[in-house]
């Protein structure tokens, strides 16, 4: 037996139906947890897209979650999101009670403090910033890692109500992460899965900023996943849902979630309305009074959004001005998706040499970056390039992108 499982642990063979099932009793771990695919279908509940009833079934389908992440379950990495679950999510969010708490504690559990919750908002905002440099698949399996060792044992751990709600936040922060970075790794169920858990802890956190933001970042998910209707109605939700306690910038980037969702529908005015209410919002933002976890939102970052808005809806020039002001310097991946909107943009106007010449700006800015997102922007330029024909310039565009690592994925 000792031979046996020395060979499963060096990656010779699995577990078979026998001994697989006595091996997660005796570590009381889930099969999909300890990366048995072949006998998980007893783990369907990870598949649930179902928004988590309390406190607790947070703590456990979280912690589920990033173990069978990191062992690889690949039924739950290549998961459908659900559309029903944005639905409940965001209604359920809405219409929810006083913030839950936790029930009694076991005193021999480790004991957290407000020092643990630092640690965890500092490291959260270091793999943030590796997200930004190098996309979310470069640290996406680092950072759940992190969540599923260091922070799922102070979820079950000691602590008071003040401290549980700031440990719920940053949790749900931390999540609200690891979301993003499933989502630009195109893990889709797995990112709306995420999504849902931090919803649910920043909930209990009382953290209704913070939620709203998540309902954001399900909006934005949604439109990228051609779901527009759902998408607008996220957004409007968050609007909704923080009424009392918004800020400009809050505001400002729901209104221009719902405005790239509906000019993926085409509806040009009621697009040019959210970009203006947007504006607006962010015209009187007072930094003093703002999480600073949304301080990346400012005019660089609308002009972007706006830019993806008047591609959407054929304005091409008014796509080209807003494109040409959403470069920031600072954060490469939002760089790389303005740039490659500005060399659509420059496409739909007729000038194909143009933007050629900005898309290879854009591969350049993109080397580094490990991002099936970005990949699906080049892949939608490539398709609008191969209808303007045969052309000189567009033939010696080709030749070069052909030495870039994202242009080949698109292949």
């Amino acid at each position: 037996m000792k031979r046996r499982i020395a060979s499963w642990e060096n990656g010779h063979g699995a577990p078979d139906e026998f001994y697989g099932p006595l091996i997660c009793e005796a570590l009381g771990l889930g099969a999909a947890e300890l990366g048995l695919t072949h006998i998980a279908s007893r783990d369907s509940a990870l598949l649930d897209a179902s928004y988590p009833a309390s406190p607790e079934v947070a703590f456990d389908n979280i912690d589920r979650l990033w173990r069978a992440d990191l062992n690889g379950y690949e039924p739950l990495l290549a998961a459908e999101p659900s559309e029903p679950a944005w639905n409940e999510a965001s209604l359920r969010w809405l219409v929810a009670p006083e913030p839950a708490f936790p029930g009694c504690q076991d005193r021999a559990r480790v004991r957290v403090g407000l020092a643990d919750v630092a640690t965890i908002k500092a490291t959260s905002g270091v793999f943030a910033q590796l997200d930004d440099r190098f996309g979310g698949d470069h640290a996406r399996h680092a950072v759940i890692q992190y969540l599923s060792r260091d922070v799922a044992p102070l979820l079950t751990g000691q602590y008071t109500e003040a401290v549980g709600r700031v440990l719920f936040s940053a949790v749900a922060e931390a999540t609200l992460l690891a979301g993003w970075m499933s989502y630009d790794a195109c893990h889709h169920g797995l990112a709306q899965r995420y999504f849902l858990q931090a919803l649910r802890l920043a909930q209990d956190a009382n953290d209704r900023r913070l939620a709203g933001s998540i309902l954001s970042a399900m909006s934005h998910q949604a439109t990228f996943l051609g779901r527009y209707t759902q998408a607008a109605t996220l957004a409007r939700a968050a609007l909704m849902g923080i009424s009392t306690v918004a800020t400009p910038t809050l505001r400002a980037q729901f209104h221009a979630m719902e405005a790239r969702a509906l000019a993926r529908t085409g509806d040009c005015k009621a697009t040019e309305r959210a970009l203006v209410a947007a504006t607006n919002a962010l015209d009187s933002k007072n930094n003093d009074d703002e999480p600073e976890w949304i301080s990346y939102f400012d005019t660089t970052e609308l002009a972007a959004e706006a830019a993806h808005c008047f591609r959407d809806v054929n304005s091409a020039r008014q796509a080209v001005a807003n494109a040409e002001n959403a470069m920031s310097g600072n954060h490469v991946r939002s760089d790389f998706f303005a740039t490659m909107i500005l060399a659509d943009a420059h496409l739909r106007a007729g000038e194909a040499e143009e933007a050629c010449r900005v898309a290879l700006d854009a591969l350049d800015l993109g080397e580094q970056l490990k991002s099936a997102r970005c990949v699906s922007y080049l892949a939608e330029f490539r398709a609008h390039l191969s209808r303007s024909g045969s052309l000189p310039d567009v033939r010696d565009f080709e030749d070069q992108a052909a030495e870039h690592r994202l242009w080949i994925a698109t292949g």
